[in-house]
C-alpha cells in the first residue's frame, strides 16, 4: 500500500468513526427513552442463565432499536449484542451493544442503569457512548478525541487526596466464589473507605472518568459493557492497566484490570498484589 492509499484509508476510517459516533448517540438516546418509559412499570422479569441475571422486555426492545440503526447505516459491520448475541460477519469493525447495563437494578426499581454502545476497530475501542436516561446524562468518547459529558470535556486534574479510597469492584458472572477473587475482594473491602458494587459497570467507569471515585478493580469481566467504559476513562486521562501493571488497550477474553488516576498507579497496583498474596 503506497502513501496515498494509506492516507485515503485513514480518512475513510475517520469518516466512519464520526458517522458512528453520531449514530451511537442517536441510538442510545432512543434506547434510553424506551427504558425510561417502562421504568418501574414492568409486568414480568425473566431469569437469564444460571447466575441470577435477569432480562426484561426493555432489554429486547432497546437492543432492537439500536440494531436497526447499525444495520441501516453499517450493514457490513459485525455486531455483538447482549441479548441477541453475535451477528457474525467478518469485519475489522465490531459493534458492542448493551442496551440496558444494570438490568438487575432496573428490575427492582433502582434508577442506576445505562445504555452502552461501543465501536471497535481491529480489536480496539474507537467510539464509546454511555447514556443515563433517568438523568439525561450522556458520555461520548472517540479514540484520541477525548471524553465529553453532555457536551462538556471531561479531563482529569491532579490526583485527589484520600486517606482511604473509594474503589469500584467489577467481576464477571463466571467468577462466582473463586477463592482468589474472594481474597482480593475482602482485602479491598478492608483497606478502602468503600468498595462499591453497582451492578452497572458503565456507570462506575463514568464515575471514574469524572473523578467521583478513586479506582476500579475488575476481575475477569469481559462483555459488551466493558470497552465503552475503558475508552471513556482513558480519554478522560485515567490509566487502565492489567494486574501486572501493563497498559490495557485491546480486547482480551479474560481481563483483570486496574483503572485509576495515573499518579495513583503504584498505590492501587500494590493493593491488588497484596490482596492476591503476590507481595
Amino acid at each position: 500500500m503506497n502513501t496515498r492509499q494509506k492516507e485515503w484509508m485513514v480518512h475513510m476510517d475517520q469518516r466512519i468513526i464520526e458517522e458512528a459516533k453520531q449514530l451511537a448517540v442517536a441510538a442510545a438516546k432512543e434506547a434510553g427513552a424506551i427504558a425510561k418509559a417502562y421504568f418501574d412499570k414492568l409486568e414480568k422479569v425473566d431469569q437469564k442463565g444460571d447466575n441470577g441475571d435477569l432480562v426484561t422486555v426493555v432489554d429486547h426492545l432497546a437492543e432492537e432499536r439500536i440494531l436497526e440503526h447499525i444495520r441501516s447505516n453499517f450493514p457490513d459491520h459485525r455486531i455483538r449484542a447482549e441479548e441477541s448475541g453475535d451477528h457474525g460477519q467478518r469485519s475489522d469493525w465490531l459493534w458492542l451493544v448493551d442496551p440496558l447495563d444494570g438490568t438487575n437494578n432496573y428490575a427492582i426499581g433502582l434508577p442506576a442503569f445505562s445504555c452502552s454502545i461501543t465501536l471497535m476497530h481491529q480489536g480496539k475501542p474507537v467510539v464509546a457512548v454511555v447514556y443515563e436516561p433517568m438523568i439525561d446524562r450522556l458520555f461520548v468518547s472517540t479514540r484520541n478525541g477525548g471524553t465529553t459529558c453532555n457536551g462538556l470535556p471531561v479531563t482529569n486534574g491532579p490526583a485527589p487526596a484520600f486517606n482511604k479510597a473509594t474503589v469500584a469492584w467489577i467481576q464477571g458472572h463466571v467468577v462466582g466464589s473463586d477463592d482468589r477473587a474472594t481474597r482480593l475482594r475482602n482485602h479491598i473491602d478492608l483497606h478502602t473507605k468503600r468498595m462499591m458494587r453497582l451492578w452497572a459497570p458503565t456507570l462506575q467507569w463514568c464515575m471514574l472518568a469524572r473523578g467521583n471515585i478513586d479506582a476500579i478493580i475488575l476481575y475477569n469481566s469481559e462483555g459488551e459493557d466493558l470497552y465503552s467504559g475503558v475508552l471513556i476513562a482513558k480519554e478522560a486521562g485515567m490509566l487502565v492497566m492489567d494486574f501486572e501493571g501493563k497498559p490495557f488497550d485491546a480486547m482480551t477474553e479474560e481481563p483483570y484490570l486496574i483503572a485509576c488516576h495515573p499518579e495513583n498507579r503504584d498505590y492501587f497496583l500494590n493493593m491488588v498484589l497484596e490482596g492476591l498474596g503476590a507481595r
